[in-house]
Parts: C-alpha cells; structure tokens; sequence
C-alpha cells in the first residue's frame, strides 16, 4: 500500500555536496528485469554475451569521450578495462560452454567478483564493487534488451547507491543525487561537487514511493517530499540568501584575497588535466600550487614521452604568465592505478606502495618527468613537489635524480632550469620530524593527512564523522608544520579538499596558513570566506 502522497517526509543524511534544488522525485528501482527468452546454443550464447561486453564498452567509452574532467574519464576507464580483462569474463564464458544461458552466466560470474570485492579488507577495493555491480547490470541490460529508465532533467533521484556512470548519464540540470549508501568521498560524490550538483549520502530509511515532488538542501543534508507551503516558502528564502552569497562570492573572486584585518593571503588553484584553465582566468588566483600529473598521464606510453610531457607543461607556464605553479611528480597508485605501472593485488592500496615510493622503484620514468619538467622550468617560477614522503632519504633519492637529469640536459645541450624541489606533508612521520628534512618548501596534502591521522579510510561512509578535518590532532600537526616553516622562512601551502572548504578558513588561518591551493569553482568561496576573517594578534604564533 502507498504512502499517503500529500503528507510531507523528512529525511536526513550526510550532506557532501552543497547546493539547493526542487524537482520531481524519482526513486530508482536498481533490480535488473531479465526477460524469458529461449536459450540458444553454446556458441550464440557466447556471440551474444561476446555483443553485450562490446555494447557496454562502446556505451562507458563514448561517455568518456564526453566527460569535461579527468576524474570523471579515470573511473569510466576502470570499468572499460574491467570488461576486457578476461580473468573478468572468461568465468561467465566457461559456464556458457558448459551449457548456462548467456545472462545466468554473466551474472553468476559477476556475483562472484563483486563479493570478492565487498568482502575485501581494502576499503579502496570494497567501494569499486560499486562499479563491478553498475558493470553486471549494464552488460544485463543488453543481453535482455531492457533499457535503463528515462529520468527527467532536474530530477530528485534517490537511490540505494549510484555508480559514476550512471551519474554521468543523467542531465541533472537543477536536480539532486540522494543516496540511503555511499560515502562522502566516494567517486560518485567527488563527480557530484566538480559538477556542482547536490547530493546526500547515507540518507536514513522512509517510504518515499507515491511522493512526486521532493526539495533537497545539500548544504545542510535534508530531503523533504511532499514538501508543505512551509517547507517550500523556507526553500524559496535559501535560494534567494544562496543568490546573494554567489553575488558576494563573485566579487570577491576578482580581488586579491584579504582577511577583515587587511592580512593578505595567497590563494591558488588545483590542476587535474589542464581543462579547467580554459574557464579561469589567472588574475583570479595567485597561480597553481598543485598540479596533478597523474591525471595527465594515463600509460606507460605517455609516462615514457618526454616531449609530450614537455608540452603539457610549456602549456599550463605559458596560461600562468609568470605567477608560480607547483607540479607534484607522479601520485599513482592508491585510488589512481596505471596499468603496467602501478601495481596489483595490493592488500592495502593506500598504505602501500604509492606516490615517491612507487616513483623510486620507476627511476627512469620518474627521470624522465624530471627532465620534461626542468625544461618547462625556463618559461616561468616552476616547483616540484614530491607526494606521500615518509622519510628524509625519499626525498634525498629525488633530488640526486633531479640533478643528474640537469647535468644530462646540459651536456645534450637541451635548454633547463633547476626547479625549487618541496615535499607533501601527508604522512605523519613526515609532520612529526619535519626538521629533519631538507626540503625548499612544503604542501600539506589534507586528505591523506587526515585519513592517516584518524586511521579512517576517506573511502568509508560508516567513518566520515570520525573524519573532520578540524579535529585537533589534525590541527595541531598542521599548526606545528607552518611553525616549522616559518621559523627557517620556507614557503608553506595547503591544496587538499580543506583548503576549499569555507568552515576551514578561520582554523587555517588561525594556525597561522597564509597559502592556500583550491579547487577552481571554490575561488570565489574561499576569498570570501578569507575576506569576513579577522585574525586576532596571537593567532598563527
């Protein structure tokens, strides 16, 4: 029996991308409806298995070819890649052989995978069985010719859970995500807030069937259906205060960022895959404090083109006219696999071997990065910054690298400058002994620092409260690095996801940062956020 569809719900959940939005509630019925079909021999079960695998890889490719970032394309890519790995296939293959239908193949096979990964003790592993089970149900719908359901722009789509494909199918054009599962840091929710759409994840169980209509408020983590003319009068006055706040924002983005007492503080932006400098403009920010090279550079192929690389960085120098930008060597690994490159079968992915660990075990390939940077060095102030150092010797072993690969230049004639060389501060023995690195300048990579602090995976939803980025002991760490810095005058920033994060400024500031790398469509945000601060005479001491 339906709800009565005139009585208002409220339901909360964990908010993990801002915004408002109003628009007809779809709740996604995630079943596959497999249809009766006569059962074909062995060798047309495997041709039409063989078609639907083809059809999903062309469908997840051309959704690739039209993803506007590189996080986007990075996730699409891993589902491609899974449905041509035959340790995937050859299961439901096999059993086709044996005498099984294509679709009671495929699905048994698939069952067997995805409970491999929800039941790994890697929590990287257990949120890709999302993307295993968007796999099995694509493939399904192909071999059964059912189509996936219409959703109106601008919808409210409540599901249990989204996998970023389906995300990306969607033109939500005003409308809003609403998870029961998921996780604030899961790839859903990250394509969520890149694309300015809000969204809500671990959404407390109701009824919601025979409600048409729902308002969602992604800032503070609610969903209302059927909202009442109360509910729906309370909407209309935070779009018209949202209004005004992106009218504040907007003005704020075209000056230099400074606190209420007149401080002046830097604020620069994060580059994935160099897309995003086609919609900012640089007298927006002070430069790029992080580039992110991993985005860039998805094969062994391209991590082994000098010139290429070459070429991307000349590109992003030459749109920064002479204000600085921080290249980070390459962060792969973790969450960020390259096939051929990273490697397989880790039990833990983020405390394995990842970043400058990862990158020693590559000297060529890490040389090779050098070399294209210090000649992309000679356009404009270029630094590189080296992720997830532990201990003095990595980053050491980085700069013998870095020089001989000058020297190399030099003698081959090859026009270079030698690069300030930093390191990230995400790991906490590397917090902890800052003074025993030699380092030209320092990035404190808050994302990692905080799962690693908190020894909670950023992966984990049942975790994300543990996960604040203002809890103490991760203040405190940061606190202690800017001190570090700024007794011996070396430059310090800060460019993970708390330095876009407006409730973070005054913390930050109080510690005493004075840099900050954001997210681009956080610039205007942040510079207000830094503009209503006033810092009081014994903050940052």
């Amino acid at each position: 029996m339906l709800p009565d569809g005139d009585q208002t719900v409220c339901l909360s959940g964990t908010p993990v991308s801002p915004g408002l939005a109003r628009g007809p509630l779809i709740v996604l019925d995630e079943a596959v409806h497999v249809t009766t079909r006569t059962r074909g021999t062995p060798e047309e079960e495997k041709a039409g298995l063989q078609d639907a695998l083809d059809q999903a890889c062309a469908a997840l490719t051309e959704l690739m070819d039209q993803a506007s970032d590189s996080e986007a394309e990075a996730i699409l890519a891993f589902q491609v890649e899974m449905l041509g790995d035959t340790v995937v296939t050859d299961p439901a293959f096999e059993a086709i052989a044996g005498g099984a239908a294509a679709e009671d193949a495929w699905t048994q096979a698939m069952e067997v995978q995805i409970r491999e990964y929800h039941e790994a003790e890697d929590l990287y592993f257990r949120a890709r069985a999302s993307d295993l089970r968007d796999m099995r149900d694509r493939v399904s719908r192909h071999l059964s010719g059912a189509v996936s359901a219409a959703i109106p722009p601008g919808s409210i789509v409540v599901a249990n859970d989204l996998p970023p494909s389906r995300f990306l199918e969607i033109a939500w054009d005003g409308g809003a995500a609403v998870l029961f599962e998921g996780s604030p840091n899961s790839h859903v929710s990250m394509l969520a807030r890149a694309r300015g759409v809000p969204m809500i994840v671990g959404l407390e169980r109701g009824e919601l069937n025979g409600h048409l209509e729902a308002i969602v408020d992604g800032t503070g983590g609610m969903l209302i259906a059927s909202p009442d003319a109360e509910a729906i009068a309370a909407f209309e006055q935070k779009k018209t205060l949202a209004a005004r706040e992106q009218a504040d924002q907007a003005r704020y983005l075209v000056a230099p960022a400074t606190t209420a007492c007149g401080q002046r503080v830097q604020v620069y932006i994060n580059v994935a895959d160099g897309t995003e400098l086609d919609h900012v403009d640089i007298a927006h920010c002070d430069g790029i404090g992080l580039v992110r090279t991993e985005l860039l550079l998805r094969s062994m192929t391209e991590l082994q083109d000098e010139e290429r690389q070459y070429k991307i960085y000349r590109r992003i120098m030459e749109w920064a006219q002479g204000k600085p930008v921080t290249v980070r060597t390459m962060d792969a690994g973790g969450d960020k696999p390259i096939p051929g490159y990273t490697i397989d079968g880790e039990e833990n992915t983020f405390l394995g071997v990842r970043g400058v660990r990862l990158s020693l075990m590559h000297p060529q390939i890490l040389t090779t990065q050098l070399r294209a940077l210090a000649r992309a060095a000679l356009i404009g102030p270029l630094k590189v910054m080296v992720p997830m150092i532990t201990a003095p010797r990595e980053l050491d072993h980085v700069r013998v690298l870095l020089e001989s690969a000058i020297k190399a230049l030099q003698q081959e004639k090859i026009p270079c400058a030698m690069p300030e060389l930093g390191m990230m501060i995400e790991v906490p023995a590397a917090a902890l002994a800052i003074d025993l690195f030699e380092s030209d300048f320092y990035s404190i990579g808050s994302n990692d620092l905080i799962q690693y602090t908190t020894a909670c995976s950023r992966d984990s939803g049942p975790l994300a409260p543990l996960q604040d980025p203002l809890q103490p002991a991760v203040l405190r760490l940061i606190h202690e690095v800017i001190e570090h810095a700024n007794k011996h005058q070396l430059p310090i920033s800060l460019c993970g996801d708390m330095a876009s994060d407006a409730r973070c400024i005054p913390a930050l500031l109080g510690v005493g940062l004075r840099c900050l790398s954001v997210a681009p469509a956080a610039l205007g945000r942040v510079k207000a956020a830094i503009a209503r601060h006033r810092i009081a005479d014994n903050e940052g001491r």
